[in-house]
């Protein structure tokens, strides 16, 4: 809990200088990262809102099946929620499906944050940005990622405070699934990724299905459907993660300011070029702006840019923000299991490659 508190002193003086610099006209960038720490609950709420407002559904509905299968092999029904994202509704499925609530959070949090992410948005939004001729070498770098998960979860749930062994047993599941997805991507990439487009394309269905009728249901003030979540209690778990993206942007841009020499450094040492190298620090805020940057990476960049996004994607801004908005004592582990796996990640895609000649 000490952790949590000092790293929410700290992102609420990232949020008083980015509000500040908004104020003296942008001077040193921050305060265009505060507006755009604010702007991103747009996105968010259109992406989450309708998962946490079906969710208490979704886990009685998908509950029939998980609930017997999980339980009958000794594994809590909750795992049955990284299947989504952290905010994609991840979370709440995992803990409304939970018998034990660690588990739940364990999964809801830590494991949707790696494990989920990776399936419903990484992956399919990554295949359908790039250009045919980064694909492979970012594919690599999932591999890599995927190979690294493991640490990051084991890592995640000894600092939440489970047992080693509880990790390993709980994540039987998302242990098949990553080896089903490395053999599907080494033997049938195509068909792998076209499955999990479609997947991630289902969710944003289901998401917006979820947001029309909660809109109805609170508009009228009629019961649209039976156990649905309230639209505007949704919206208050959103704007609770962009308060906090209000100051984790800033800081995120002053500690890239920081250590902007030790980047450089690390890039003359690995080969890589700025755009590598930037591209890993831009990643574990948002995911998107660094998928944008691959084109302009060396071949190794991009290999170790998809092995970093695996544990690593949105560690400072979305996945941080949401943990301290619903379980801030879960920051630590949160971070700690990504960044354990986004590093080792990199560390077997250095491993695979070379770095670039001259």
């Amino acid at each position: 809990m000490m952790f949590s508190r000092v790293l929410m002193m700290f992102i609420a003086a990232g949020a008083l200088l980015g509000g500040i610099d908004k104020i003296l006209g942008n001077r040193f960038g921050l305060g265009q990262k505060f507006d755009d720490g604010f702007l991103l609950m747009g996105p968010m709420a259109l992406t989450m809102t309708g998962i946490i407002c079906l969710a208490p559904l979704l886990s009685d509905w998908l509950g029939v099946l998980a609930r017997p299968v999980l339980s009958a092999a000794g594994i809590d029904p909750a795992m049955f929620g990284c299947v989504l994202a952290i905010d994609m509704g991840g979370y709440q499925l995992a803990m409304d499906l939970a018998q034990n609530e660690q588990i739940g959070l364990f999964s809801g949090i830590i494991a949707a944050s790696m494990f989920g992410c990776t399936l419903v948005f990484t992956i399919p939004v990554s295949m359908s940005v790039l250009k045919d001729a980064d694909r492979p070498f970012f594919l690599k770098g999932l591999l890599a990622g995927l190979i690294s998960l493991p640490v990051g979860l084991l890592v995640g749930g000894l600092l939440q405070g489970l047992p080693a062994g509880t990790v390993c047993y709980q994540c039987i599941p998302i242990f098949i699934l990553s080896a089903l997805l490395l053999l599907g991507l080494i033997r049938f990439p195509k068909g792998t990724i076209r499955l999990f487009s479609d997947f991630a394309r289902l969710i944003q269905i289901v998401s917006t299905a979820g947001l029309i009728l909660a809109a109805v249901q609170d508009i009228t003030g009629r019961t649209v459907l039976p156990g649905l979540a309230s639209a505007g209690d949704a919206l208050g778990v959103v704007g609770s993660i962009a308060i906090v993206m209000l100051g984790s942007l800033p800081l995120a841009e002053l500690l890239r300011k920081a250590l902007s020499r030790v980047f450089c450094w690390i890039g003359s040492k690995t080969g890589l070029n700025d755009a590598s190298t930037t591209g890993l620090i831009v990643g574990a805020i948002t995911v998107m702006p660094a998928l944008a940057m691959v084109r302009n990476m060396d071949q190794r960049g991009k290999v170790l840019c998809g092995a970093f996004l695996v544990c690593g994607a949105s560690a400072f801004a979305a996945h941080m923000g949401f943990a301290a908005a619903v379980r801030q004592e879960l920051i630590l582990p949160l971070l700690g299991g990504k960044f354990a796996g986004a590093f080792l990640g990199l560390a077997i895609a250095m491993a695979m490659t070379r770095p670039p000649a001259g």
